[in-house]
């Protein structure tokens, strides 16, 4: 038993240590019922990521019933690339059709140097707090090829596409209110971003938009979550009743057993 015990205490020591030493990532508010940010997020991920990340597990007609829209608005105002994958003069999407790149594999490793990810079930693989983290941690930095980095993802290979609505941020050390740069408990400087330039968005409407993205990404990596949930309370509510009838016929079976 005591060696049981201690394998499983070892077996919870990386946990423990990646919990508290793990950056500190902002809090995302993730709601699968707000259909308007849902609606709001789609229309934020076809136009801002679609064009080089795939949702190759997601189809069209099947976000359009989710997010309570016709088939004709998910066409008019979700499908804007045509579908590469299988021939190279392109063809319209049909609103069965998946949500494939337009990019080809071998153009992404040309640009970015690798293929990039698709993003349909990344927010169950990163979680909802890293992606709004990383979404709104962007800042330039003339060293990378792109101009950027990130705070959440350092040397990040991505172009901050979203830097029109953002502005850029530069990184720099943080002062108290007597103007002394502000250290951790290691002695280096504690860091933040500041506005460089300004986007069309403000801080808080960008943080807002960056919320209905990531809670659009979380339904995308489970869009049955919500039927998941309600129908698991009446399977709850199965068993509970079935345990006491099994329970009485158990009693019924032993009563005459001693």
């Amino acid at each position: 038993m005591k060696k049981l015990l201690l394998t499983y205490l070892l077996l919870c020591l990386p946990m423990v240590a990646f919990a508290g030493g793990g950056l500190k990532l902002d809090k995302a508010d993730i709601n699968l019922e707000n259909k308007d940010s849902l609606r709001a997020g789609a229309k934020l991920f076809v136009n801002y990521c679609l064009s080089c990340h795939s949702a190759s597990y997601m189809r069209y007609n099947r976000m359009g019933k989710d997010l309570s829209m016709s088939d004709d608005q998910v066409t008019q105002n979700l499908m804007f690339v045509a579908d590469f994958e299988k021939k190279d003069s392109g063809e319209p999407k049909k609103i069965g059709s998946l949500m494939t790149v337009a990019m080809k594999t071998k153009e992404a490793k040309k640009y970015f140097g690798t293929a990039v990810p698709d993003l349909t079930v990344t927010a169950r693989a990163r979680g909802a707090d890293w992606l709004y983290s990383y979404l709104t941690s962007f800042y330039a930095d003339e060293q990378r090829p792109f101009g950027v980095n990130n705070t959440v993802f350092p040397s990040v290979g991505m172009p901050h596409v979203l830097w029109e609505l953002d502005g850029l941020k530069q990184r720099v050390p943080k002062k108290d209110k007597n103007g002394v740069i502000i250290k951790d408990h290691s002695g280096h400087d504690v860091m933040e971003l500041v506005p460089l330039t300004k986007g069309t968005m403000s801080p808080v409407e960008y943080k807002r938009a960056m919320n209905d993205l990531v809670n659009f990404m979380v339904y995308m990596g489970e869009p049955i979550k919500l039927e998941r949930q309600s129908i698991g309370i009446f399977v709850m509510f199965f068993l509970l009743v079935f345990f006491v009838f099994a329970y009485l016929l158990k009693k019924e079976y032993w009563k005459d057993i001693h």
